[in-house]
């Protein structure tokens, strides 16, 4: 079982913007990684990191996974509780739900900041925000 916490985050709204993944397994850290991606909005940060969660847990060959994330917003889209109504967002939704489907079990649970490996994944994306 692989679970995997991201942050997406962007000083400004747009501005400079990073995400950040922790990936777990039987809860030992297997991977992390910390991407910036240029000026972007704070949702967008937030579905890449997502997305990078969802292709690592694929390119590690896992079978189940829990995806965890500070983003009350994120993790509604993807459990069906809220529509997307950015067209920006759409695309990148639709990606995180294709890939996550090659998973055969998948939840995606919010939590807030201060829990579990979210401050490792804020830690990390501030870290590669200030590289920039």
């Amino acid at each position: 079982m692989y679970t995997v916490y991201s942050d997406g985050g962007s000083r400004g709204n747009p501005g400079k913007s990073a995400y950040a993944i922790v990936v777990t397994e039987n809860g030992k850290v297997v991977h992390e990684h910390a991407e910036y991606l240029g000026v972007h909005t704070n949702n967008y940060a937030e579905y890449r990191g997502l997305i990078a969660g969802i292709a690592k847990v694929l390119d590690l060959k896992g079978a189940e996974a829990e995806f965890v994330m500070d983003s009350q917003l994120v993790i509604r889209q993807m459990n069906g509780e809220y529509k997307v109504k950015s067209p920006d967002m759409k695309a990148l939704y639709d990606d995180a739900k294709t890939l996550s489907s090659m998973i055969p079990k998948v939840t995606f649970r919010n939590v807030r900041r201060s829990e579990e490996f979210i401050p490792r994944a804020d830690f990390l994306l501030n870290q590669e925000m200030d590289r920039h």
